[in-house]
């Protein structure tokens, strides 16, 4: 990890921490910190800056923190995304949360397997052990908050409009469309269907609400791939 992320649950007085568990366990045995070392933390949904190890005992390890430094600016861009098998799901949670993504709606398509929707992954506890992972590999302390919705066309008729609205509104979707536009500058919010891409009246939905529907080129990639692809070439 390079960015120990804090909680405020850690803190034994205002400027110190005691940790003992599997952060506890990085700091031994991949920085192999000493007494007097200094590590980069960052309080979750705060400041970043650094801590100085006080005591590293076989349970714990204390050290008194100093945040100074803002996270890095979040990305523009709402990702909306048809519901992935879970072994995919649980790389793009943390690839969105590397990337600055801040805002993620899964939902449900036509091709989405339904045996997906039982997936322990989708509880808040596997949620959020998936973002921290991505957020501690790039530096980053501000938790992206998930959505999930169930049923397609309530969310894409009631909701999604309101989401969208003054955004540029894409749907990346495998056919001949415009190309996916390259370094924009003002907030996105982006539609993505499961592999095999939406179906054509999911297509139709979403322009009515006023999306553009792009492709990524003449290459089908894995959703898990498109994702940093597209979000890369957006920001």
């Amino acid at each position: 990890m390079n960015l120990i992320l804090l909680f405020k649950a850690d803190y034994i007085d205002p400027h110190r921490v005691r940790l003992g568990d599997r952060r506890m366990t990085h700091i031994k045995k991949v920085h192999r910190a000493r007494s007097g070392d200094l590590l980069t933390v960052g309080l979750v949904n705060g400041k970043m800056g650094t801590a100085r190890v006080l005591e590293i005992a076989p349970d714990y390890v204390e050290m008194a923190v100093h945040l100074d430094k803002a996270p890095p600016e979040p990305l523009p861009l709402t990702l909306v995304l048809a519901l992935p098998r879970p072994k995919m799901l649980r790389r793009i949670f943390q690839t969105v949360a590397s990337l600055g993504v801040k805002e993620m709606y899964l939902i449900n398509t036509w091709r989405v397997e339904k045996a997906f929707w039982s997936s322990a992954l989708l509880e808040p506890v596997s949620i959020e052990k998936e973002l921290i992972l991505g957020l501690e590999q790039s530096r980053d302390t501000l938790m992206p908050r998930v959505h999930v919705r169930r049923l397609f066309k309530p969310f894409v008729t009631e909701e999604l409009p309101g989401i969208s609205r003054g955004k540029m509104a894409l749907t990346a979707h495998p056919s001949p469309w415009d190309v996916c536009p390259r370094q924009i500058s003002r907030p996105c919010v982006l539609a993505m269907g499961p592999e095999g891409g939406f179906i054509e009246r999911e297509v139709d939905s979403l322009v009515d609400i006023g999306f553009k529907t792009i492709n990524l080129g003449d290459r089908i990639l894995r959703l898990e791939t498109a994702v940093p692809y597209i979000i890369s070439r957006l920001y």
